[in-house]
């Protein structure tokens, strides 16, 4: 996936214009002006319409760089079966180190999200090598938990005193991660 941060530091480096990389992105259904406006939502982090493989090389070809050099790989957990507040826990472990250094350190984490961080980040690690990105320096940029409520089929109930119930509530979570290459 592009890289907006990363977009927009090459394009201040190289000073080349939005105009001028418009130019090398536009196709078929797409003109100047709605390349223009496609870029111009990509340096904000707005990915409407979506950046395709073509965009990405031709956009790298333009800044003379290679596609590794301008993405990111996030992978991401859907209502993983856990607390947001436990996994966070986990996830605040491994921001900002490498790769490899997290998947360590999560083999080691004795905490139940650490499984599921560790095949989230074991799935970007593999994204980013089948996009030929180096491996060796690729390090965690983002790993965040999203509260994603109650978990589907677990409203159950416990027999309180005087006829009461009261409601057991199992959470889930979702947890994205994201590597990128120094």
């Amino acid at each position: 996936m592009l890289s907006p941060l990363k977009l927009k530091e090459l394009c201040q480096e190289r000073k080349i214009g939005v105009a001028q990389l418009a130019s090398h992105i536009t196709r078929g259904s797409r003109d100047q002006k709605a390349a223009v406006k496609a870029l111009k939502n990509w340096q904000k982090g707005l990915f409407k319409p979506m950046p395709s493989n073509q965009d990405i090389k031709s956009l790298a070809t333009a800044l003379g760089v290679e596609e590794a050099q301008i993405s990111d790989w996030p992978t991401t957990c859907k209502y993983a079966p856990m607390s947001a507040r436990k996994a966070r826990l986990v996830t605040q472990l491994i921001v900002g180190r490498s790769a490899q250094e997290a998947m360590d350190l999560l083999k080691f984490t004795h905490k139940r999200a650490s499984h599921m961080v560790s095949k989230l980040v074991k799935c970007a690690m593999a994204n980013a090598d089948e996009q030929q990105a180096d491996v060796e320096s690729l390090y965690v940029k983002e790993a965040r938990v999203d509260d994603a409520g109650v978990r589907i089929g677990t409203k159950r109930w416990i027999a309180k005193d005087r006829g009461r119930a009261h409601a057991i509530r199992k959470k889930a979570c979702h947890i994205h991660v994201t590597l990128t290459q120094e």
